[in-house]
């Protein structure tokens, strides 16, 4: 039996507390679009919920979504308090010109180079931007031999992993 892989993100949900802010930054500095605002009202975990949940999609019919409540104690029992670490993000794959747009965007609604930053993977390029709910997101272009690169890493990911974990830290990253 052929095991088979998930066909793509359908949606990642996150909770916001003003979504007129959010849909600004996401619609207006990111450019992506808002492609549908569901108004809810039903019973969940043992009340009833009245919420808004926005869409934002991407190229691929995937979609970042973010819930409001109308009630500030809904909003407070489900909120994503969790620390902000650098490491927890969710990155997207973007060509040079959507991140060059992104990167203009962000400029001129005033972020500063500490708010949206890029590093250089060696494998891709990243803008990093922190949304106002303090979700950070990754926009990466990568590198024009990435089909090589992660055939390599493909071949050696099982033997790479088992040297790391045994206690060789050292870098298997030429392109950086």
């Amino acid at each position: 039996m052929t095991q088979t892989l998930p066909l793509r993100l359908h949606h990642h949900a996150w909770i916001t507390d003003d979504q007129e802010t959010n849909r600004a930054f996401y619609e207006d500095v990111l450019g992506l679009p808002l492609v549908a605002t569901w108004t809810e009202s039903e019973v969940l975990f043992g009340a009833r919920r009245v919420y808004s949940h926005c869409f934002y999609g991407l190229g691929d019919g995937s979609s970042l979504a973010f819930f409001q409540f109308a009630h500030q104690e809904d909003q407070e029992e489900f909120k994503t308090a969790i620390n902000f670490t650098p490491w927890r993000h969710i990155a997207f794959k973007v060509d040079q010109e959507t991140q060059d747009g992104m990167r203009r965007r962000i400029a001129a609604a005033g972020y500063s180079e500490e708010d949206a930053y890029v590093i250089d993977h060696g494998f891709c390029v990243s803008l990093y931007i922190t949304d106002p709910n303090g979700l950070m997101l990754e926009f990466a272009v990568d590198h024009p031999d990435i089909e090589k690169i992660e055939a390599e890493r493909r071949a050696t990911a099982h033997a790479d992993l088992a040297r790391w974990l045994g206690g060789d830290h050292t870098s298997n990253n030429p392109w950086r």
